[in-house]
């Protein structure tokens, strides 16, 4: 199996490529990574390194020159960053995507497409609202927005047999370390290693705040899920919710408060009403379309922080 994952030295691609390395399924492939930079050490003969900008349209042919047959489609501008950044963001999470997209399609034999699209999609909830499969998207952020129009190319080209098109609306996925604070859902990672280090931390959202939540482990197991599934999977749809718990500001620091017991960590509340509004009124999830298909969340509060903190 020929694959290529773009966005593979970040903080869910460089696990997704050890991920694959160990599955059995993938014993015989040839996975070639695409971003920026990479961090030195990593050495397999399965894999090829491709360092570049995927705006760069070399760059692009050179991914595409050995016809892969699956892809992991995660680079892309993020969040804060693309507010501040509208031009870079348009540029990387629509006119690069797109373009990728436009050169993977191929009737004869569609290459399945996984996408990393987000939950930004829906925008700001009501939080007496129940989401489903069929609530529609209204994005406000740029970065939902972007994400939502590259599911609808998505959707097309797979629609007219091109592509075998996946796109999964990832939750928050925890935790991360070195969480970039312009992020501004970021308070959700450094709430794990403030517990972890036993040091004071302010939330930007009161202790009700309900959040969609998973552990990275999680993730790596629904994208590789989504990869192994048959072809014919999909019955129309093609863009979905992952399961996700949906968990409070208190529940998630009794959790963490069992798992560090002995942490001198304190949490003061200072809730800001744009944070809230987007990472924290998050209202009941149902997910029927990928419960049917065998996505999982991970099960309980406590078995996601502790997934989320496998490295201790």
């Amino acid at each position: 199996m020929r694959i290529l994952i773009t966005g593979a030295a970040g903080f869910i691609g460089s696990r997704l490529v050890d991920g694959l390395l160990r599955h059995s399924a993938f014993d015989h492939a040839a996975i070639t990574l695409s971003d920026t930079d990479f961090k030195p050490g990593r050495s397999d003969p399965r894999l090829r390194i491709i360092r570049g900008d995927l705006r760069d349209p070399t760059i692009r042919q050179d991914l595409l020159a050995s016809k892969p047959e699956l892809v992991f489609h995660m680079a892309g501008i993020l969040g804060g960053t693309a507010e501040v950044h509208y031009a870079l963001a348009r540029e990387i999470n629509i006119d690069a995507t797109l373009a990728l997209f436009e050169g993977l399609r191929d009737r004869a034999a569609p290459p399945r497409v996984v996408f990393t699209s987000s939950i930004a999609v829906f925008g700001p909830m009501p939080p007496d609202s129940l989401i489903t499969d069929d609530t529609p998207p209204a994005p406000l952020m740029v970065y939902g927005g972007q994400k939502y129009m590259m599911e609808v190319a998505l959707e097309n080209f797979s629609a007219r047999g091109e592509l075998d098109g996946i796109a999964l609306r990832l939750p928050g996925i925890v935790a991360r370390a070195d969480a970039d604070e312009r992020m501004k859902s970021s308070y959700l990672h450094r709430l794990f290693y403030a517990y972890e280090a036993g040091r004071a931390i302010r939330l930007p959202v009161g202790p009700g705040g309900t959040s969609w939540l998973i552990s990275v482990a999680a993730c790596l197991e629904d994208l590789i899920h989504a990869a192994l599934l048959p072809r014919g999977w999909s019955r129309g749809r093609r863009s979905f919710t992952l399961p996700a718990q949906r968990i409070s500001m208190s529940r998630l620091i009794e959790s963490l408060s069992l798992k560090f017991p002995t942490s001198g960590c304190t949490v003061e509340f200072k809730p800001e009403p744009e944070t809230e509004a987007q990472f924290a009124r998050q209202p009941p999830l149902v997910t029927p379309l990928a419960d049917r298909l065998g996505f999982k969340h991970d099960g309980s509060v406590d078995a996601l922080v502790h997934r989320a903190m496998s490295h201790l």
